[in-house]
């Protein structure tokens, strides 16, 4: 009897999704949730590779097949061994060829009922890149903005605490969106990874409510913000976070305290902005830096860097920026009760949840 393919939008009644790729394929993009299981290493994936251009499909046949049952021996052996009769995985590669073709059958000749993901791993970001095209236009965005300093991601994670639907696009990019931005030790993940992220946000939303998101640039550190999800951005009302140059540098020290750890990456990161601002000043910033000095140097940082781009960005990309609703604050604390915690309020009593 022929059986239904397995579909994308079907592997949410599977309790294990297996992806039988590489580490390397693996760790660039993968469906939330899987475990990986390679029936080829990186290293394996690339001798037979190199088998098939230089003799043919026969050989690299032969080859591969061997390394695949040494590790579906191994995968049985060690990460399926506890597995119930009726444990229900689904197994992916790179298009739902021979490498999870291969799990499967060895899978249901023990018993389990695994099926094989039609299309594989390309099916699902045909999906990821549908979900983002066609859910964009669709979403009731709120756009908060405000000057480097604002805490405007920790304003959203306090909206997020009080039940309202956010979006937190640096914590998919793993970048705080500024050229000194990266977060010590953490590397961004893939253009597609980042995709996959905002789409299965995406998928958890009620389109009924708001969502709201914070005024990034196209860019976020190397990876870019999907483009039918920038197009909404830039037409949504927005709402500006608006406090004292005070209290966005008491709060800057304190997010960025780390980049005191790392003196001569961030003199290094600053020298990026030579052209722009000028050797003398950069090389001013730079001595503070190595110095440990941030509190000057955010300070002028704030005012002859990042403030004057955000007043010429927020005219530019944003249509309703004109009509912006604001909110001021005092101060920017993050204790229970503090600035960041008023924020959120005023805002959700602007908008509603």
């Amino acid at each position: 009897m022929h059986r239904k393919p397995t579909e994308v939008g079907d592997r949410k009644s599977f309790e294990t999704v297996i992806d039988a790729r590489s580490p390397a394929e693996f760790a660039l993009d993968h469906i939330p949730g899987a475990i990986n299981c390679p029936v080829l290493d990186d290293d394996e994936r690339r001798i037979v590779g190199t088998i098939y251009k230089q003799t043919g499909a026969f050989e690299a046949r032969r080859v591969g097949g061997a390394m695949v049952a040494a590790n579906l021996a191994k995968h049985l052996r060690e990460q399926f061994a506890d597995k119930p009769a009726k444990w229900k995985p689904l197994v992916y590669c790179w298009r739902g060829g021979l490498r999870s073709g291969s799990m499967v059958s060895w899978l249901r000749l023990v018993g389990w009922d695994a099926k094989q993901l039609a299309g594989g791993y390309k099916s699902f970001r045909r999906e990821v890149l549908t979900v983002i095209e066609t859910m964009s236009p669709q979403l009731d965005l709120r756009i908060i903005c405000g000057p480097t300093g604002s805490a405007k991601t920790r304003v959203l994670q306090a909206m997020a605490a009080r039940g309202a639907q956010v979006l937190d696009l640096e914590d998919c990019a793993r970048h705080k969106g500024s050229l000194l931005g990266a977060l010590p030790g953490i590397e961004q993940p893939s253009q597609k990874h980042f995709e996959t992220l905002i789409a299965t946000a995406f998928e958890a939303l009620d389109l009924s409510k708001p969502l709201y998101v914070e005024g990034e640039s196209a860019r976020i550190g190397r990876l870019s913000v999907p483009i039918p999800l920038v197009g909404n951005m830039r037409a949504a009302p927005c709402i500006e976070i608006e406090a004292s140059a005070e209290a966005r540098l008491d709060f800057l020290l304190r997010d960025y305290a780390y980049l005191g750890d790392d003196a001569e990456l961030l003199a290094m990161q600053l020298g990026k902005l030579k052209e722009m601002r000028g050797k003398e000043t950069v090389a001013r910033w730079q001595a503070w830096a190595l110095s440990g000095a941030l509190s000057p140097l955010f300070a002028e940082l704030m005012a002859l860097h990042y403030d004057p781009l955000y007043d010429r960005s927020q005219t530019s990309h944003f249509q309703q920026w004109p009509e912006r609703s604001k909110v001021v604050v005092a101060d920017l604390s993050a204790q229970p009760g503090g600035g960041i915690e008023l924020a959120a309020d005023a805002v959700l009593a602007l908008h509603g949840k």
